[in-house]
């Protein structure tokens, strides 16, 4: 019906004086926009099927093309906007749940921006990074209450399992299945080049990737994907995922589409089935019952790995990290609301959640009241986009940070966000084969060891600035920020003075 007609989101310009119908868009793109017409002797493109990837772009020899957002609109409303009339629309013509991925991209407070970082003068000078030792060395988990000696004297060795790591910053979860196996290879080889840890999410690890099991973090979420005691034992870490920043309170979901031959191996799944997490982990109801699993890994283990716990980032998140602090676990991850993901639904990933600076804050400050603060390590993620929101995440609290998204992009991603398709024209949320191998994993890995090395380099001039020579000193010290832009009460949670005291 004339109803569901929806005037596609984007054009595609294509300048005829420079197309020389070489059909290399054709050939790139994976939804089927370009045609050629052999009648006309020309290139043709069906802009409903265009998501705005660049892909026919960034390839065209002659630069024919360029994507441009319509500008065919709906009547003016403030509150019944196109995207809201668009969406009605769709549910009211397919009875579905709306679907999307990547992070919220909805115009809410971005507090990183809006916290601005103190610099040394003359009374307590700055320090140059690059003639004076700069420590951006960490390390995670949890830290003895006291030094133990022996009856001679000698230091007793009570350090917990720990996690060492050359920068702050780590590869967040992200499955085999949602990501390619070329985009997994990339981010394996880059943690281990740089001295960190990717994560692999909660799709299992391939049997190529135990090689790199010393700079890998395994997962174990509800659907217990690809669990068993090898892949416990492979990794340096073990986190529990409890809950994910883009789709906080309900479980994940892989279509069935995604899962091949080597998917179903790594998650011990059927092939062509849908892989679905519950929301809740069944044999989980409470702290005390987190405790047990987290107990569980750790003798699974033989108590030699840090057992991580993650969890969204929710209203009541500093109650919840206080009792994940004495389940026995010894790094909390926290995910905001920003976080990318391959697939929620769009009502959830857009409404639910609260901003990762207010989370850090408020746990970073409940722990630190209750005299836990040692007992935990803390990692944050959900859209740590450069090296200077690296920095207040560690002012505000944090020992470290996950990225995914500036990962994928430093991969080629350019944020179509149709992960959910399969369709991925840069070769990274996709599982066919013809578009895996768009993914060079070894200029995937140079890429990101590009992307952290500069933001190592970034981090040491900022903190020299600021005369701090150690992340250790900068952890938690929000006397090195200053907020700008807002209410006593966003200060008051995030603990910072307003810029000008």
């Amino acid at each position: 019906m004339a109803i569901d007609f929806l005037y596609p989101q984007y054009e595609v310009i294509r300048n005829p004086q420079r197309c020389i119908s070489c059909r290399a868009c054709e050939r790139q793109c994976a939804n089927g926009v370009h045609h050629y017409d052999v009648d006309f002797g020309c290139m043709m493109s069906d802009e409903s099927k265009c998501v705005a990837c660049h892909r026919c772009v960034s390839l065209c020899p002659t630069r024919a093309l360029k994507i441009v957002k319509t500008d065919h609109t709906f009547k003016e409303n403030a509150n019944w906007t196109g995207k809201a009339i668009s969406e009605v629309y769709r549910q009211a013509g397919t009875g579905g749940v709306l679907l999307s991925s990547m992070g919220n991209p909805e115009p809410y407070p971005i507090y990183w921006d809006k916290l601005l970082i103190n610099a040394s003068q003359v009374t307590n000078p700055s320090i140059d990074p690059l003639r004076e030792p700069m420590e951006t060395r960490t390390t995670l988990g949890a830290k003895p209450q006291a030094i133990e000696r022996d009856k001679d004297g000698q230091l007793i060795d009570n350090m917990p399992p720990q996690l060492s790591l050359s920068i702050p910053v780590m590869f967040s979860a992200m499955s085999y299945g949602s990501i390619s196996y070329n985009a997994h290879a990339s981010l394996a080889r880059a943690a281990t080049a740089l001295g960190t840890y990717y994560n692999t999410g909660e799709g299992g690890l391939h049997q190529d990737f135990y090689q790199y099991g010393p700079n890998t973090i395994v997962q174990v979420a509800s659907g217990r994907f690809g669990v068993h005691s090898d892949y416990l034992n492979a990794g340096a870490a073990v986190e529990i995922k409890m809950g994910q920043g883009a789709k906080p309170g309900i479980g994940g979901h892989l279509p069935g589409i995604k899962v091949g031959a080597d998917i179903s191996r790594t998650r011990m799944i059927p092939e062509g089935t849908d892989a679905i997490s519950p929301a809740p982990h069944h044999d989980i109801y409470s702290i005390e019952d987190l405790r047990q699993l987290v107990y569980s890994i750790k003798e699974a283990t033989h108590y030699k790995k840090p057992v991580i716990v993650k969890i969204a980032a929710v209203h009541n998140v500093a109650a919840i990290a206080s009792g994940i602090a004495r389940s026995g676990a010894d790094i909390i991850a926290i995910d905001g609301f920003r976080g990318g993901t391959g697939a929620a639904p769009t009502r959830i990933r857009d409404n639910v959640g609260i901003p990762i600076e207010l989370a850090l804050a408020a746990v970073d400050q409940r722990l630190r009241e209750e005299g836990i603060r040692d007992r935990v390590s803390i990692v944050i993620g959900g859209s740590v986009r450069n090296s200077a929101d690296l920095v207040k995440a560690i002012a505000l609290g944090a020992d470290a940070v996950y990225i995914a998204t500036s990962a994928l992009l430093a991969l080629g991603c350019h944020l179509c966000r149709s992960c959910q398709t399969g369709k991925c024209n840069w070769g990274i949320a996709t599982q066919r084969p013809e578009l895996v191998k768009r993914l060079n994993p070894d200029i995937g890995e140079k890429r990101l060891i590009n992307l952290l090395t500069s933001w190592d380099h970034e981090l040491k001039e900022m903190m020299g600035g600021m005369g701090i020579n150690s992340i250790e000193a900068l952890r938690g010290n929000r006397l090195m920020l200053r907020g700008i832009g807002l209410t006593q009460k966003e200060l008051d949670i995030l603990g910072v003075k307003h810029a000008g005291e």
